[in-house]
């Protein structure tokens, strides 16, 4: 792995219904790592689950993606058409993004988010848990500098918890 993703080949891949067991894994660790902020409980199988997973595969909204970093599984990314929190069907919802650890404050999230703004232009929102201060700091500075404005955002609650929601136009 690159000490610095500066000059390292970054790409976005849609993923396959072939790859769905590839994708499952890496949400696996995706949730593990959730599970720091949020209440989530193992199944009896000892997975988290993601029980909207298939939808990805079978509603043209919502679009699931790979992140490879030279050639090597580095995340993945899963876009959706409408808000989860205004109910706006025309928003477009980075619903799940995710970067293995050893890929992180490299660039790789910056210039992979990036990437699905240029792919999906239009109006955007971004929800982090408010208790998740790393990503709080990432969401801001990837869209702050993608827009090359200051980021707006604001408060809301969801089953008791308190969520910021990031909003700008790709």
């Amino acid at each position: 792995m690159p000490a610095n993703n500066t000059f390292a080949k970054i790409e976005l891949i849609p993923a396959t219904p072939e790859q769905q067991p590839i994708v499952a894994n890496l949400l696996e660790l995706y949730v593990h790592d959730f599970s720091e902020f949020h209440q989530i409980e193992l199944g009896d199988d000892a997975r988290f689950g993601y029980p909207d997973l298939l939808l990805y595969w079978s509603e043209s909204t919502r679009h699931p993606f790979l992140i490879n970093v030279d050639g090597k599984l580095a995340g993945l990314a899963f876009v959706r058409k409408g808000s989860r929190v205004s109910g706006d069907q025309n928003v477009w919802d980075m619903a799940e993004f995710f970067v293995l650890r050893g890929y992180r404050r490299r660039g790789t999230g910056t210039r992979i988010a990036h990437e699905v703004w240029r792919r999906f232009p239009g109006q955007w929102e971004v929800r982090v848990m408010q208790a998740n201060v790393s990503a709080h700091q990432f969401w801001q500075q990837a869209i702050s500098a993608f827009t090359d404005n200051a980021v707006r955002s604001s408060s809301f609650e969801k089953n008791g918890e308190t969520w910021r929601l990031f909003s700008f136009e790709s």
